[in-house]
């Protein structure tokens, strides 16, 4: 048990990630994308700031068996 087999192996390293440019489409693409969710999200609060709680009645179920 002198070897290294019983242990636990370290982790391999793995290469870094080159960072390639991005074109004019992909960062058109990502304003668009980031545009389209915040008029999402401010659209989602002004929902849920008018309709109140979601949560409905329904079937209200007691503890006993």
């Amino acid at each position: 048990m002198s070897s290294r087999q019983a242990g636990k192996l370290k982790p391999l390293k793995a290469p870094k990630k080159e960072k390639k440019e991005e074109m004019e489409e992909d960062v058109a693409f990502k304003e668009k994308k980031k545009a389209e969710a915040e008029a999402l999200k401010a659209a989602r609060d002004k929902a849920m700031k008018s309709s109140g709680p979601l949560v409905g009645g329904g079937i209200k179920k007691s503890g006993k068996k």
